[in-house]
């Protein structure tokens, strides 16, 4: 939940309602207080598989034997209804759940202290120059690729894109207002001059007015777009999702220069350390580059290297002085064999 929203403490007398009671005035509260609505869900899906979890028994009763229980359960053998198997996943979401309802109790004045979760680390997937260069091949429609284009160029989570409306883009200035971001803020991002010339081409192609949506897709025909593109390029579709493609222009802005502050206004990040993970990815790839070089040089140098005829030990081309013996290095190399 965003700092800015305060909801106060509950009055005593709440604890007389049933579970449910309690939960419908919290979710109302959330909602008069302007949290947004995934916000909501997640306090709603986090306390609602807690009291779930303890059927009837009345939250004034529950003890920090409960909460372990349900902590202990859920680790074990994950969530009803689960769509996945994947363990990391299950703790991810419990690491969720237990911040939401120890921010439950504290509205409540429960008195219990909730063990947090780690959230375990997780694996950015992002896509090499050769898969991108695959999904724009494969992209068959103006909208596939303004779809690619936006959000290759631009970084914006999906809900950002699809959120775009005509009057939010300045083509002059070559800039595009995002106003639905993930906390609510308002936001400037910039794109390629050809990312502007496919959308401008889109508005007179379906004639769209100041006020029309840029792209008219929910989040799941967007998704299933994006899958049936990556089908169609031949890379896994359980790779491709929105939010890949973001981490994609994350990883390829640090690559080409960009500074971590403005990737960091760009993504829309309240706190850098959030844009730092991308560092990781570089990182790599400077490690790479400094094994090609390095190492590559390093074996030329070995190849080229010399045997003193005091010591016979190696010694590189260039040395006046045997590191091992002291002795001087003849200019003429007439003390010195090929190592």
């Amino acid at each position: 939940m965003p700092a800015k929203i305060d909801i106060g403490k509950a009055p005593e007398e709440i604890l007389e309602l049933s579970n449910q009671e309690i939960l419908q005035e919290f979710i109302m509260l959330l909602e008069s207080t302007g949290a947004s609505k995934d916000t909501v869900k997640a306090y709603q899906s986090a306390i609602s598989d807690f009291l779930d979890f303890i059927g009837d028994k009345p939250l004034k009763n529950v003890t920090l034997k409960d909460v372990l229980a349900w902590r202990n359960e859920r680790l074990k053998s994950g969530f009803p209804r689960r769509k996945t198997l994947d363990k990391a996943r299950w703790q991810a979401t419990l690491h969720y759940y237990t911040l939401f309802l120890k921010r439950f109790f504290e509205w409540l004045g429960i008195q219990l202290r909730v063990p947090g979760v780690k959230k375990p680390s997780s694996k950015i997937t992002v896509l090499t120059d050769e898969e991108v260069g695959k999904l724009f091949h494969a992209a068959r429609s103006p909208l596939d690729k303004l779809i690619l284009r936006l959000l290759l160029d631009t970084g914006l989570r999906s809900k950002e894109v699809l959120s775009i409306r005509v009057g939010d883009i300045d083509f002059d200035s070559k800039t595009i207002r995002v106003v639905e971001g993930k906390y609510g803020k308002e936001r400037y991002v910039t794109a390629s001059n050809e990312t502007f010339k496919l959308i401008e081409a889109w508005v007179r192609l379906n004639n769209l007015g100041r006020d029309d949506r840029l792209i008219s897709l929910t989040y799941n025909g967007l998704y299933k777009k994006l899958k049936r593109l990556a089908a169609r390029a031949g890379i896994p579709p359980e790779k491709i999702r929105p939010h890949v493609l973001r981490h994609t222009f994350a990883t390829r802005a640090l690559r080409l220069g960009i500074s971590l502050p403005s990737l960091q206004r760009l993504l829309g990040h309240t706190d850098i350390r959030t844009t730092q993970v991308y560092l990781h990815l570089t990182i790599d790839d400077i490690k790479r580059e400094y094994r090609e070089k390095f190492e590559a040089g390093s074996s030329r140098s070995v190849k080229e290297n010399l045997l003193c005829d005091n010591c016979g030990r190696s010694i590189p081309s260039d040395a006046l002085f045997c590191p091992y013996c002291g002795k001087p290095v003849s200019k003429t190399g007439e003390n010195l064999a090929l190592a």
